[in-house]
C-alpha cells in the first residue's frame, strides 16, 4: 500500500521580492508540516510550478496543469502535479508597480490603476504517478474554493492526504480494508465490495466526489497512457527511433515543446519504449529556466525544456534536440548515434508503420479493405509491443551468458558480455557492444538475473516466445498477430476494468454572479489538517500489517544460444576438410610423424583463421592432456606452441568466441622438460597477446571457474538421488527457494563453503595471471610496455630522440636496459595488475576482509616465486639449439658503397601491393625472413620466403637512403613461428615501402641504433654529407664528427688558397674546351692537388657582393670556364649570340650573351653568362632584376630557328613590380620617380625583345610568315586562318575563370564559363572588360583600350566580328591577330591593370599550382601506388586514390601550358614565361615546350643539354625541393623535376619514334634525381656548386674510374656497353613539332610507380644487377662462357615468368635486343672481339638501306619497325576549330587515333608522314595490290594505276608502275565513308564488264574504280570493306 498523495503545497507570487529583476515564487502553506520518515520533502518545489520564471500579468489566464518530475538523492522519482490558477494582486501593492514594471519581462504592462494577476500554484507531491486523478483531486479543491462549496478545505485536503492505495492490482486480494478516519467523518475511499480484486479503488475527498483509480496488475510493467502514441505521432518512425537508440547508447537527449504536459508525456514515453531497460541518468521531464546550466553536465540525460529557451539551447555541441512541436530531431556533426543492427532495424521500421499506418500495406491495392488505426491508447500498446518483441530478439539467449558466482545469503550474477556477442555474432556491432556496457544492462542483469523471484511479461517472452518470433518475422501478417496479442496483454496490464470510466471533474461555474471580489485562496488551518493525518496514522499502527504475498517462481532460461543461433549464421566458414587437416596435423605431432606435420603446417596455419579450426584445434589438444599434463620434445612443443600462438592471435581481445578461455588450461598443461630438471611449460611461448591483458577476460574467466565450483559444491551436497545434470541457474534457483527452510547454522556453513570457494579460485587465478603476464625474460618487457598494463609503463613506451651516439646508453635504460631494476618493475606491474583483478572480483563476490588482505600479500610472493622459476627457465631454454633459421643472404655493394650496419634479422611484411603476397594469383614471396642492412647508399632487404613451396627464391628489396620520406614504427603479426610485435615501416620516394618486423633475437637497443642510423644518413648536417661526397671515405657514423670538422678545414684551406691566388693576381688554371673523355683513359688517377686545381672559377667572398679589383683582368680565363657549360654550347647551336675571345659583340646580332651575372651578384640562381637583347646595357639589367622574385629577371632561353620568335623566361614580379609595370599610366603613382624609370626600363626591355623579331619590321603584321618556304608551311601547319581559332580554344582551356574551382580540371571539354568574351557582339563595352568574367578582359583595367582595338576578347580568340549576315570576312584574318610577346603569368599576381598601347604585349594570367600542392599530391599518389595495408574499402580502390591525388590534374595543366606556349611560338609570337620564383612550374613550362618545339633536345645529347641548362644552370633547387639536408628535414620532398619527367613520359608515349632514349632512361633519372649517387643533382644553383667546387670538378680525369660523380657520364658509360637507353623505334621528322593530348583520358600511369623487381631490387643499379650469378639467360650483356654455370643435364627453355618478381625486360627481352644479345654471345665463343652494339646497329640500319634498294623483299629492320604495331600513333593535339558560318564548332578528340583519323582538320599532316622515313614501295607492308583503272579529274580520261591497300597504315596508294618508288596519290581509308558496285561512264575502258565497276566515297569526292574483272572488282571491294570494319 502506499498514500496517493505526500505532501500537499500552496506556493504563491512573492510580493515582498517584486523589486528585484525577475518575480520569484515562496510556498505558502504546506501539509503536513513535518516531513515523512519514509520520504522527506523535496526541495526547488516554486521552481517547477512556474518554469518560466515567476511573472505579473495584466489579464487573467486560464487555470493550467501539468506534472513535473523530481529525483530525491536516492534516485526515487516525485511526481509533483501543479495546478496554477492567477489571481488579483492587491491594490496597495500596485502603487510601487511603475518602477518594477520596466524589470519585469513584460514590460508591455500598463501604467497604475490597471489590475495585476499573479499566478499561485496548488502542487500534490506523490511517488505515484496517477496523472489523471492528481488532476481532478485539485481541480476539486480549486473548484470547492471558487464555487465557495460548503464543505471545509481542510477536510477535503486532510482526507487527500490520508488516502491510502495498493501500489499494484493483484496485491490485495483478502486485504481487510484501511479507513483513514471513521467512514461518517470522512467517506474515504471505500473498496468496491462487487469487485474481489483492488485494482480498482474508488475514493472520494468528502466533497460530493467520486473518483475510481485503476492501478496496474503488475507494477514492473509501465503505464504509458497515450504518450508513446502521441510521440510517434509528433516525431514519425526514423526520428523516435533515433531517440530510441540514443538514449540506450547514452546520449544526451533534450526534449523542446511549448506545453509542459506534454513535455511529461515525451519523456515518459521514451521510458516506456525503453522496458525492460530502466533508465537510470538525469531524468527531468521539465526544467525551469532558472536551471538551464544542467544542460552542460557532462553525463547523459533525458530533459524537457520549454520552447521559450530554445536560443540557449543552441550552443549545446553535444546534445540531441528533438522538438516535439516541430517534429524534429536535430543531431550535432559531433555525435554518432549507433543504430539497431540490420535486419533487426528494418524488420522494427516495418511492424511499426504496420501499427501506426495500417493503410500503407493496402494503398496499391485495387478494393483495398476497409482498415483502421486502433484507437490512440490502443495503439500506444502495439507500439509498445513493438519494442518489447524487438527487445526479446536483442537479448534472447541472455540468461545462458549469466555467470552465478554467490547464491548465499544473496544471489551474485554477472553476465558474460563476451560469449554473448560471440554467441550471437553480434561483437562488431556498435550498438549491442554499448548497451551491455551502459548502465541501463547493468540494472537489468542485477534485477532479472537472479534465478528465483516474480516474473513477468518479458521473462516468459525471452523463455518462450522466442523462438516464434525468429519463425515469424519473415512474415508480417503474423508478426502482427503477435504483436496485437502483446498489446492487449499490455492493455489489460493497464485497464483492468476498461469498462469504469473515470469521473470527469465540472469545471468550475464561472457564470456573471461570481463576485469581482473574489478573495485570494485562503490560509488553511494546519491543525485541523495535522489532526486527520494524525488519525490515520494512528489507525495504520493499530491495523495488522499488510503481507504481501508475492508469487516467487524459477525463472526459465529458454533455449540455449547455440539452438538460438540460425544454422547460417555460424555455419563455420571451414569445410570438413580443413578440420580434418588440423586433426591430422596434431595427431602427427603426437605420433611423433614430424616429417608428415611439417607438410601440413602452413595448410593448419592458414585453416587457423577459422572460428570452427580454432575451437577443433581446442578439443583436439584437450584429448592429449593426462591429469593435467603433457610432456612433449622440443620440436612436438615448438609445433603446439606455434599453433597456440597463431589461434590466439587472430583472437580479439575480448575473446568472443572463447577459443583463449579455452586454451588457458592448455598452456599450463603442455611442457616440455628442460636441463637440469627444469620443466617450461607452454605459457611462456603464448604471451605476447591481447587477450591476456584485458581485464574483463580474466574476469569472465574467473567467474566461470567460481561457477562451475560452487555448482560441483552443491551437487555433492545433494543426496545422490538426483544425479539430473542440472544448470548452475536451476540449482541457483532450487537453493534460493529453500533458504528460508533451513537453520541459521546450515545457513551460515553454507556461506562459508561458498566464500572459502571464491577465495581458493581467487588464489588459483593470481597464479595463473601470474603465468600470463610475467615475461620469459624479464628484462625484454614487451608485454606491458605494447599495452600499458599499469602507469608505469608509460616511461617504457618512451620515444628515444634522435640524441648523439654517445648517450645511448643512458637514453635505452627508459627502454629495458635495467639490470637488477628492471624485474621488479616488471613484477611491481604485474602485482598491481592482479591486485586490481582481485580487489574488484572479491568485492564482487563477497570474499571477507581477511581472506582479501591474505590475498593482497600472498599476491608480491607468487609473482616473485615465478620471476625466480622463470630466470631458470630462460637460463635453460637458451641452452637449446636454436631453431635453424635461414642462412643470411649478404648483398652486393657499388664501388665505394659500405655497410653502416651489418645485417639485423627481420621478416619483410607484405604491403597493400596484392601481387607479392600471392592475393592475385602467383606465389606468396611475401612475407619474406631475412635481414635488413643499411649502407651509406641504400636501406636493404635480402631473403627467401617464409612460404616453403617458394622458399628457394631470393627476394630483394631496396631503396636509396636519400629518398626516404616517412619512416615510423608499427606492430607487425607473423603468423608462423613467432609472434613479433615490433617493427619499422620505411617508405621511399623512389615508390618503394619497406615494411620489416624485428626478428626476437633483435634487441630494441639494435632496432632503435638502426633507426637512429637512418636518420642521420637520410638527412646530414650538410650536401657534403650526402653519398655523392662521400663515397668511398669511411662510412663509421661515429666518427661524424671529426669527419665534418676536417671537412670544413678543408674548405677553409681552399678558401684560404684561393683568396691568396686572388691577391697576387695569378689566374687559376683553366681547361680547354671540354669534350667527354671517352671510357677507357678515364682510369689514370690523378693528383690531390689537380682536383683543387679544376675546382672554381671567381668566387665572391663570403662577406660581401662587391666585385674586387683584381678579378676584373681575370674576366676572359673565367669565361672561357663559363663557354663550356650547356647553356654556352645551346646558345651557340641556337645562333643566340656570340662571345669572340675579345668579348666583343657582333653588332647586327638582336641578342647578346651578357657576362652582367658573372659573379652572380645580380641573381645568385642564374647561371654566369645569359642572352638579353644587344640593345639593352649591363645597368639597365640590374636596375629591372630588382622588380623580379629572386632578381630572377627575363633571359632568352631559345629562338624558334624558323619564326624567329623567342621564349623567355622569368620570376614574377614583385608586387611593387606589378604595380609599376601594368599599372596604367594616367593613375597616381605611388612610388619615387625611380620605381617609374624601372617602369619605363622594363618596357623598354620587353621592346627590344619585340624589335628583335623579324616580323616586327614588316608592315603588314603577322602575314610576314608567307615569306617562309612553302615546305614550312605544309609541315609546321602555320598558315594563320587555320591556326587562330585553335589558339583561341587552347587559351580558354588554359586559364581559369573566376568561378572556376581551382585544382578541378574540365576533363577534354572547356568549362562552360570558360568563353572568350563577345565571341558574338560587334564591340565590347568597357565595363564589360573590366569585369573579371571575361577571361581576356580581366587583366585590362583601363578604359583607354577601346580606343585602340575595340574587339579585343576577339582578337585573342583568334577571329574578327561577325559581318552583319554572319559569315566572316576572307582577308580578316590578315589584320593583326596576335601580340608580339605573350606574358604566361601567375593570375594572383596579375590583379589587373593596363594593357601596352599598341598591343605588341599581351598577358595571359593562369593558374599554376603551387609547390604545396605538388607536394601533397605526391604524397597521395605514393600511398595509392604503394598503399601500406590492403584495403577493402571500395573508396579506397586504386583508381579512387589516383584521382584524389589529382596527380594527373596536375600533369594535365603542366602540359596543356606548354602546348599553348608551343602553338604561340609556332605562329611566330614571342612568349615569356614569368611564374612563382621562376625555378619550378617555370622550368618545366620552357623545358617542355623546348623538347615539344625542338627534335634535338629529343635526343641523348639535347636532352642532357636540356637538363643541365634549364634545370641545373637556371636553379632549380634540388637540394631544397629534395629535403637532402637537415636543414630541410621539416619541409619534405616536392618532386617537381619527378613532375617534368613524367610529362616527357606521357609525351614519349604519344609520340614514340620522335625520342632516341627509351621510357627506361626517363625512369634512370627519376630514380637517380633522388638517390643522391650522383652530385648532379645536387645543390641549388652554379652559385652553389662553384660555391663548394663541384662545377668544373666534373669534367678532366678521376682518381677512381669506378665511381662516377655525374649522372650523364654513367649514362655514356652505360649507353656503350648496352641499348638499354637506346629507343629502336627512333626515327625523327625534320623540324616536327609534336603536340600531345592533355586530357586526363589520354595521360597515363607511369608504370615506374607501380612496377617492382623482387629478384634483384631496383634495377637502375647497373653494378649490382649485372654483377648477379643467375646466368646469361637473364643478362642484357651476358657474360663470358666460362663465367657461366655448366648444365650438364638437358634443361627446358621454358620458365615461369611471375610478376612483380622477375625483370620482365630481361626474362623477355624484345627481339632487337635478344638479337643483339646473340650476337654478341656468338661473337665472344669465336673468340672475336666484341663488337660494340651501337656500331652493330648502325651497321645493320645502313646494309637493310642498301639491300632494299637491290632486292625486293621486306628488310629485317624496317618490318620490325613496322611489325611493333605501334598503339600509340603520332597525334597532334586533340581539340580542332573548324570554320562555320557563325562562331566556332568546337570537336573534342579525346580517342587516340579513331578520333585523330576521323576528323583531320585541313593543314594538319597525314598519317603517312608517321612513316615517310620508309622510301621504299617493298619494305612496306602489301595487304593487297594489283591494277586497277581510275577516273581522273573532270574531262580527264581513265588510266590504268599500280594501287596497293596498306592495312598497316590504313592506306589505299597507287603508283604509275609496279616498279615505282614514290606514289602518286594516296587515299586515306579514314576518310572513306563507304565502296560500292559502280556503272561505267563517259570514257571507260570498252572491253570490260559492267559488273567490274565500283565506287569509293569519301569525305571530299567519289573516286570512280574499274578491275580487269567483275570476279577482281568484288575481291577489291571485300579487301577495302575488310580494312574498314578492321578499323
Amino acid at each position: 500500500m502506499a498514500r496517493l498523495a505526500d505532501y500537499f503545497v500552496v506556493v504563491g507570487y512573492d510580493l515582498d521580492k517584486r523589486g528585484s529583476s525577475e518575480g520569484q515564487g515562496r510556498i505558502l502553506q504546506r501539509f503536513p508540516e513535518k516531513d515523512w520518515e519514509d520520504n522527506p520533502f523535496p526541495q526547488g518545489i516554486e521552481l517547477f510550478c512556474q518554469p518560466s520564471g515567476w511573472q505579473l500579468t495584466p489579464i487573467k489566464l486560464p487555470a493550467s496543469f501539468f506534472v513535473a518530475v523530481l529525483t530525491d538523492i536516492n534516485s526515487e522519482r516525485h511526481y509533483c502535479a501543479c495546478f496554477t490558477f492567477w489571481e488579483r494582486v492587491q491594490t496597495p501593492q500596485v502603487q510601487k508597480e511603475p518602477s518594477e514594471a520596466d524589470e519585469d519581462e513584460t514590460p508591455e504592462i500598463p501604467q497604475p490603476p490597471v489590475q495585476l494577476y499573479a499566478p499561485k500554484s496548488l502542487v500534490l507531491v506523490s511517488r505515484l504517478d496517477h496523472t489523471e486523478v492528481f488532476r481532478n483531486c485539485l481541480g476539486l479543491i480549486y473548484n470547492v474554493h471558487v464555487d465557495s462549496l460548503n464543505v471545509p478545505l481542510e477536510t477535503v485536503i486532510g482526507n487527500l492526504l490520508t488516502c491510502v492505495i495498493p501500489i499494484a492490482g493483484g496485491s490485495q486480494i483478502n486485504d481487510p480494508p484501511v479507513c483513514s478516519l471513521s467512514d461518517w467523518l470522512l467517506g474515504c475511499f471505500q473498496p468496491d465490495h462487487e469487485d474481489g480484486e483492488k485494482s480498482l479503488r474508488t475514493i472520494t475527498l468528502g466533497a460530493g466526489d467520486r473518483q475510481v483509480i485503476q492501478t496496474p496488475i503488475n507494477d514492473s510493467l509501465p503505464v504509458s497512457g497515450c504518450s508513446v502514441a502521441q510521440l510517434f505521432r509528433q516525431l514519425g518512425i526514423v526520428n523516435v527511433l533515433c531517440l530510441f537508440c540514443a538514449a540506450l547508447t547514452e546520449h544526451k537527449i533534450l526534449f523542446l515543446s511549448r506545453s509542459y504536459q506534454r513535455l511529461s508525456d515525451a519523456c515518459r514515453a521514451l521510458l516506456a519504449i525503453m522496458f525492460p531497460l530502466k533508465y537510470s541518468f538525469t531524468y527531468v521531464p521539465i526544467l525551469p529556466g532558472k536551471l538551464l546550466e544542467v544542460l552542460s553536465t557532462p553525463t547523459p540525460f533525458i530533459i524537457g525544456v520549454n520552447s521559450f529557451f530554445r536560443s540557449e539551447t543552441q550552443e549545446l555541441l553535444d546534445v540531441i534536440i528533438a522538438d516535439l512541436d516541430g517534429g524534429t530531431v536535430t543531431i550535432p556533426e559531433c555525435v554518432h548515434i549507433s543504430l539497431l543492427p540490420e535486419p533487426l532495424l528494418q524488420h522494427t521500421q516495418t511492424a511499426l508503420s504496420m501499427v501506426l499506418d495500417p493503410e500503407l500495406e493496402v494503398a496499391d491495392q485495387a478494393f483495398p479493405p476497409a482498415t483502421q488505426a486502433s484507437a490512440l491508447k490502443i495503439q500506444d500498446k502495439e507500439i509498445r509491443a513493438v519494442f518489447l518483441w524487438l527487445f526479446t530478439q536483442l537479448f534472447q539467449g541472455y540468461r545462458w551468458c549469466l555467470h552465478i558466482i554467490r547464491i548465499h545469503p544473496e544471489p551474485v550474477i554477472r553476465f558474460h558480455k563476451a560469449a554473448f556477442l560471440g554467441q550471437r555474432i553480434l561483437h562488431e556491432d556498435d550498438f549491442l557492444m554499448k548497451v551491455l556496457d551502459g548502465m541501463a544492462f547493468a540494472g537489468f542483469v542485477s534485477e532479472r538475473g537472479p534465478p528465483y523471484r516474480t516474473t513477468d511479461l518479458f521473462d516468459d517472452l525471452i523463455a518462450n516466445q522466442a523462438e516464434r518470433i525468429r519463425n515469424e518475422r519473415d512474415d508480417p501478417r503474423k508478426t502482427m498477430n503477435h504483436i496485437k496479442e502483446l498489446a492487449e496483454h499490455l492493455f489489460k496490464n493497464e485497464n483492468p476494468y476498461p469498462t469504469v470510466t473515470m469521473h470527469k471533474l465540472q469545471r468550475p461555474a464561472e457564470s456573471p454572479r461570481t463576485p469581482p471580489g473574489l478573495g485570494p485562496f485562503p490560509l488553511l488551518d494546519d491543525v485541523a489538517v495535522q489532526l486527520f493525518v494524525d488519525h490515520a496514522a494512528a489507525k495504520l499502527r493499530t491495523a495488522p500489517p499488510v503481507v504481501k504475498a508475492e508469487l516467487k517462481e524459477m525463472v526459465p532460461s529458454g533455449r540455449p544460444l547455440a539452438d538460438i543461433v540460425e544454422k547460417n549464421g555460424s555455419v563455420l566458414a571451414n569445410s570438413a576438410r580443413r578440420l580434418e587437416v588440423v586433426r591430422n596435423c596434431i595427431n602427427y605431432i603426437f605420433d611423433n610423424k614430424m616429417l608428415e606435420s611439417k607438410k601440413l603446417m602452413p595448410a593448419v596455419l592458414r585453416a587457423l583463421k577459422g572460428r570452427a579450426a580454432r575451437v577443433c584445434l581446442t578439443q583436439e589438444l584437450n584429448q592429449h592432456v593426462l591429469q593435467n599434463r603433457a610432456v612433449l620434445d622440443d620440436q612436438q612443443f615448438d609445433y603446439i606452441v606455434r599453433m597456440m600462438n597463431c589461434t590466439l592471435q587472430d583472437c580479439s581481445h575480448m575473446d568472443e568466441h572463447g577459443i583463449a578461455a579455452a586454451l588457458l588450461p592448455l598452456v599450463t598443461a603442455f611442457c616440455r622438460k628442460l636441463g637440469g630438471g627444469i620443466t617450461q611449460f607452454a605459457y611462456s611461448c603464448v604471451q605476447e597477446h591481447m587477450v591476456w591483458t584485458n581485464m574483463q577476460f580474466w574476469e569472465a574467466m574467473f567467474y566461470s571457474d567460481v561457477q562451475s565450483h560452487i555448482r560441483a559444491l552443491y551437487l555433492e551436497t545433494e543426496d545422490g538421488g538426483t544425479s539430473s545434470p542440472q544448470g548452475a541457474l536451476e540449482l541457483a534457483s532450487e537453493q534460493t527457494r529453500r533458504w528460508p527452510t533451513l537453520t541459521k547454522e546450515t545457513q551460515q556453513e553454507l556461506v562459508q563453503k561458498e566464500e572459502s570457494t571464491v577465495f581458493s579460485q581467487a588464489i588459483h587465478y593470481a597464479n595463473r595471471m601470474s603465468y600470463l603476464l610475467l615475461p620469459l625474460d624479464t628484462s625484454k618487457n614487451r608485454l606491458l610496455r605494447s599495452t600499458g598494463l599499469a602507469e608505469v609503463e608509460s616511461v617504457s613506451n618512451s620515444y628515444v630522440t634522435n640524441s648523439i651516439a654517445g648517450s645511448m646508453a643512458e637514453s635505452y635504460d627508459t627502454e629495458s636496459g635495467f639490470e637488477d631494476a628492471e624485474s621488479s618493475d616488471v613484477a611491481n606491474s604485474v602485482v598491481r595488475f592482479i591486485n586490481r583483478f582481485v580487489d574488484k572480483v572479491c568485492n564482487e563476490s563477497g570474499v571477507t576482509n581477511e581472506h582479501l588482505k591474505a590475498l593482497h600479500t600472498m599476491i608480491p610472493d607468487i609473482v616473485q616465486m615465478h620471476i625466480e622459476t622463470l630466470e631458470a627457465v630462460h637460463r635453460e631454454s637458451k641452452r637449446l639449439p636454436p631453431i635453424q633459421k635461414p642462412k643470411l643472404l649478404r648483398p652486393m655493394l657499388l664501388p665505394g658503397e659500405e655497410l653502416v650496419m651489418d645485417g639485423m634479422r627481420v621478416h619483410l611484411m607484405s604491403d597493400g601491393r596484392e601481387e607479392a603476397a600471392g592475393v592475385t594469383g602467383g606465389p606468396p614471396l611475401l612475407p619474406a625472413e631475412g635481414a635488413v642492412f643499411l649502407t651509406t647508399y641504400r636501406i636493404i632487404f635480402k631473403g627467401t620466403p617464409n612460404d616453403p613451396l617458394v622458399g628457394e627464391q631470393v627476394v630483394t628489396r631496396s631503396f636509396p637512403i636519400a629518398s626516404l620520406t616517412k619512416e615510423k614504427k608499427i606492430s607487425v603479426s607473423l603468423p608462423m613461428d613467432q609472434f613479433i610485435q615490433e617493427g619499422l615501416q620505411l617508405r621511399s620516394c623512389t615508390f618503394q615501402l619497406m615494411k620489416i618486423g624485428y626478428d626476437e633475437e633483435v634487441a630494441s637497443e639494435m632496432a632503435e641504433v638502426f633507426r637512429k642510423n637512418v636518420h642521420k644518413l637520410r638527412y646530414p648536417q650538410h650536401v657534403q654529407g650526402t653519398f655523392a661526397f662521400t663515397v668511398g671515405q669511411s662510412a663509421k657514423l661515429v666518427e661524424h664528427k671529426t669527419k665534418d670538422k676536417n671537412q670544413s678545414l678543408r674548405t677553409l684551406s681552399k678558401n684560404l688558397v684561393k683568396s691568396a691566388k686572388r691577391t697576387i693576381g695569378r689566374q687559376y688554371v683553366t681547361r680547354k674546351k671540354y669534350s667527354p673523355p671517352t671510357w677507357e683513359n678515364r682510369s689514370s688517377l690523378q693528383s690531390e692537388m689537380d682536383e683543387d686545381e679544376i675546382s672554381v672559377s671567381e668566387e665572391v667572398e663570403q662577406s660581401t657582393h662587391t666585385l674586387s679589383s683584381t678579378i676584373r683582368s681575370s674576366d676572359r680565363q673565367t669565361m672561357s670556364n663559363v663557354v663550356e657549360r650547356a647553356c654556352c654550347r645551346d646558345y651557340q647551336r641556337m645562333g643566340l649570340g656570340t662571345l669572340s675571345n675579345s668579348l666583343t659583340r657582333s653588332k647586327n646580332e638582336p641578342f647578346r650573351i651578357s657576362t652582367v651575372n658573372r659573379m652572380y651578384t645580380v641573381c645568385r640562381s642564374y647561371p654566369g653568362l645569359l642572352i638579353v637583347p644587344q640593345s639593352i646595357p649591363d645597368g639597365t639589367i640590374q636596375r629591372i632584376s630588382r622588380c623580379y622574385r629572386q632578381s630572377r629577371f627575363p633571359v632568352i632561353c631559345w629562338r624558334n630557328s624558323r619564326t624567329k620568335a623567342v621564349l623567355l623566361r622569368s620570376a614574377g614580379l614583385h608586387a611593387k613590380g606589378v604595380v609599376g609595370f601594368f599599372r596604367s599610366p594616367n593613375a597616381p603613382s605611388a612610388g619615387t620617380s625611380q620605381a617609374d624609370s624601372t617602369s619605363l626600363e622594363q618596357e623598354k626591355y620587353l621592346q627590344a625583345i619585340i624589335s628583335s623579331m623579324p616580323s616586327y619590321s614588316e608592315v603588314n603584321g603577322r602575314s610576314t610568315l608567307s615569306s617562309f618556304t612553302s615546305s614550312h608551311m605544309s609541315t609546321s601547319e602555320s598558315s594563320d586562318k587555320l591556326r587562330q581559332p585553335r589558339i583561341g580554344a587552347l587559351m580558354k582551356q588554359v586559364m581559369g575563370t573566376k568561378e572556376d574551382v581551382p585544382g578541378t580540371i574540365s576533363r577534354g571539354a572547356m568549362g562552360q564559363r570558360a568563353r572568350v568574351i563577345s565571341l558574338s557582339q560587334p564591340r565590347v563595352s568597357v565595363k564589360a572588360r573590366g569585369s573579371p568574367r571575361g577571361k581576356w578582359g580581366s587583366i585590362r583595367g583601363s578604359g583607354r583600350l577601346s580606343a585602340y582595338n575595340p574587339d579585343v576578347g576577339n582578337r585573342l580568340a583568334g577571329k574578327e566580328s561577325p559581318q552583319a549576315n554572319g559569315s566572316p570576312s576572307d582577308p580578316l584574318f590578315l589584320r593583326q591577330q596576335h601580340a608580339y610577346l605573350y606574358i604566361i603569368g601567375d593570375k594572383s599576381q596579375i590583379k589587373g591593370g593596363k594593357q601596352d598601347p599598341l598591343q605588341q604585349w599581351e598577358v595571359v594570367p593562369i593558374e599554376v599550382c603551387d609547390v604545396r600542392q605538388v607536394k601533397n599530391s605526391f604524397k597521395k599518389l605514393m600511398k595509392a601506388c604503394v598503399p601500406s595495408s590492403p584495403s577493402t574499402d571500395p573508396n579506397m580502390s586504386f583508381h579512387r586514390c589516383l584521382e584524389d591525388s589529382e596527380w594527373m590534374n596536375l600533369l594535365h595543366r603542366v602540359l596543356q601550358v606548354s602546348v599553348l606556349v608551343v602553338e604561340l611560338l609556332a605562329t611566330g609570337s614571342s612568349v615569356m614565361v614569368s611564374l612563382e620564383d621562376g625555378w619550378d612550374v617555370t622550368t618545366q613550362v620552357v623545358s617542355l615546350v623546348q623538347l615539344l618545339s625542338d627534335p634535338y633536345y629529343r635526343t641523348f645529347d639535347g636532352f642532357r643539354l636540356l637538363v643541365e641548362k634549364e634545370w641545373l644552370s637556371f636553379g632549380h633547387r634540388f637540394s631544397h625541393r629534395g629535403a637532402q639536408t637537415l636543414a630541410g628535414q621539416g619541409s619534405g620532398i616536392t618532386p617537381v623535376f619527378l613532375q617534368f619527367l613524367d610529362c616527357v613520359h606521357q609525351i614519349h608515349l604519344q609520340f614514340p619514334m620522335e625520342f632516341e632514349f627509351s621510357q627506361y632512361y626517363l625512369k634512370f633519372l627519376a630514380y637517380h634525381y633522388v638517390s643522391n649517387r650522383f652530385r648532379t643533382f645536387l645543390l641549388d644553383s652554379d652559385y652553389e656548386r662553384i660555391e663548394l667546387g663541384v662545377l668544373y670538378e666534373e669534367k678532366g680525369e678521376r682518381r677512381n674510374p669506378q665511381v662516377c660523380k655525374s649522372v650523364w657520364d654513367y649514362i655514356d658509360r652505360l649507353h656503350k656497353k648496352t641499348p638499354i637507353f637506346y629507343n629502336y623505334m627512333y626515327s625523327p621528322e625534320e623540324e616536327e613539332v609534336l603536340k600531345p593530348y592533355t586530357f586526363i583520358s589520354n595521360l597515363k600511369v607511369w608504370d615506374f610507380y607501380t612496377e617492382e623487381v623482387l629478384s634483384e631490387g631496383p634495377s637502375y643499379d647497373w653494378e649490382l644487377v649485372r654483377g648477379r650469378p643467375e646466368g646469361s639467360a637473364e643478362e642484357v650483356t651476358p657474360a663470358p662462357a666460362a663465367e657461366r654455370p655448366e648444365t650438364a643435364a638437358p634443361k627446358s627453355q621454358r620458365r615461369v615468368v611471375w610478376p612483380c618478381y622477375d625483370s620482365l625486360s630481361k626474362v623477355l627481352p624484345d627481339a632487337i635486343t635478344k638479337l643483339l644479345q646473340d650476337v654478341q654471345t656468338l661473337e665472344t665463343e669465336l673468340g672475336q672481339i666484341s663488337e660494340k652494339w651501337k656500331d652493330t646497329w648502325d651497321k645493320i640500319k645502313t646494309t637493310q638501306r642498301t639491300e632494299t634498294k637491290l632486292e625486293s623483299r621486306p628488310s629485317f629492320s624496317s618490318s620490325l619497325l613496322m611489325s611493333s604495331n605501334l598503339v600509340h600513333q603520332r597525334r597532334s593535339q586533340g581539340v580542332y576549330l573548324q570554320e562555320s558560318g557563325v562562331g566556332s564548332s568546337i570537336n573534342l578528340g579525346l580517342d587516340c587515333e579513331a578520333s585523330a583519323t576521323s576528323t583531320p582538320a585541313a593543314g594538319r599532316p597525314s598519317t603517312s608522314t608517321l612513316y615517310s622515313q620508309f622510301q621504299s614501295t617493298e619494305s612496306e607492308n602489301r595487304s593487297f595490290e594489283g591494277i586497277l583503272y581510275k577516273k581522273g579529274a573532270l574531262l580527264k580520261p581513265w588510266k590504268p594505276r599500280w594501287f596497293v591497300l596498306d592495312k598497316t597504315k590504313h592506306q589505299l596508294r597507287y603508283y604509275e608502275t609496279r616498279q615505282d618508288k614514290e606514289f602518286k596519290g594516296v587515299i586515306e581509308l579514314a576518310e572513306v565513308e563507304s565502296v560500292s558496285p559502280g556503272t561505267p561512264t563517259m570514257g571507260a575502258p570498252k572491253t570490260i564488264e559492267e559488273k567490274a565497276f565500283f565506287d569509293l566515297k569519301t569525305t571530299k569526292r567519289v573516286y570512280n574504280f574499274c578491275a580487269t574483272d567483275s570476279q577482281n572488282a568484288q575481291l577489291w571491294m571485300d579487301s577495302i570493306q575488310s580494312c574498314l570494319s578492321d578499323a
